[in-house]
């Protein structure tokens, strides 16, 4: 069966820039091409924006635990930034593994970043989670059950993303906001916890200039975090979802675009025709599959 690899931001730490350094280094080493390298800095500068905490590991390892049980595949985790095991180390053990971005945007990381590593080893890469409607249910269900925690319905709603500078970068969390407002009676609205306006605070105090009292935040986040701390204390908040990673509708996303690959697949250089997915539905409450040897 077909190795899958979880290529995922890890922790922001004090000493990033040096690590980011020695990770520059080791991708260089790897396949000794320099564009791996230069591929795998522009990586772990990502990561280290993002700056997840130690408790997303838990999160992501949930996560890949999920995608294992529902495929029988096996799994491994890769790191864009400077925690082990990085990206180029797990695929140089995989070789024609499926990489699955776990990427709420779909911008320049997951379209050039990642591929440079992965093709290096004979790796497919797939499309990342931005813009399915299993994410804006998962979103819609952590919303649903902060509101609950907090004594009632929100009268609007802040999809708080994690923020990208470059073009198209925010297009995950502008289709995701989208998707929720058809599933909600009140406004629902935008905000960036990094490098795009408005912020969170600025989304919530715009609300309630306009008379809303009881403004959410849905965070368009996968894991725990530097930014879902922030979340938390945004004042004049009614309530705060958590995270997308523990979604079971997340690992059923994962499970399909693994399943498209599988499906796209060529015969691959490092073994036999492997298995292929067929009939899968991320949507449905529970992940839906059948096999076609």
């Amino acid at each position: 069966m077909r190795n899958l690899v979880l290529a995922v931001h890890g922790s922001a730490v004090p000493e990033a820039g040096a690590a980011v350094g020695r990770l520059a280094e080791a991708g260089a080493a790897v396949g000794r091409l320099a564009e791996a390298g230069a591929a795998v800095a522009r990586l772990a500068e990502a990561g280290a924006a993002v700056g997840r905490l130690p408790e997303a590991g838990a999160a992501v390892g949930r996560l890949a635990d999920a995608v294992r049980r529902l495929t029988g595949a096996p799994v491994a985790v890769g790191h864009l930034d400077h925690q082990k095991p990085s990206l180029p180390d797990v695929l140089a053990d995989r070789p024609g593994a499926v990489v699955v971005p776990l990427l709420l945007g779909d911008g320049y990381h997951r379209t050039v970043d990642i591929p440079a590593v992965a093709r290096h080893f004979d790796c497919a890469v797939t499309r990342g989670l931005s813009g399915e409607h299993a994410v804006a249910l998962a979103l819609h269900d952590r919303l649903r059950a902060a509101e609950r925690a907090a004594g009632g319905p929100a009268d609007a709603v802040v999809v708080a993303g994690a923020g990208s500078s470059r073009p198209g970068g925010n297009d995950g969390t502008l289709t995701a906001a989208r998707q929720l407002a058809a599933l909600l009676p009140v406004p629902v609205t935008v905000a960036y916890c990094s490098a795009s306006t408005p912020t969170p605070a600025e989304a919530v105090a715009r609300l309630r200039a306009q008379g809303f009292r009881r403004v959410a935040l849905a965070a368009h986040l996968l894991a725990p975090g530097r930014f879902t701390r922030a979340l938390a204390e945004v004042p004049d908040t009614w309530a705060v979802g958590e995270p997308l990673a523990g979604h079971p509708r997340l690992a059923g996303l994962v499970v399909a675009r693994y399943a498209e690959a599988c499906a796209a697949q060529r015969p691959s250089p490092y073994g036999a025709t492997h298995p292929v997915f067929r009939g899968i539905r991320p949507d449905a409450p529970t992940a839906l599959l059948c096999w076609e040897a």
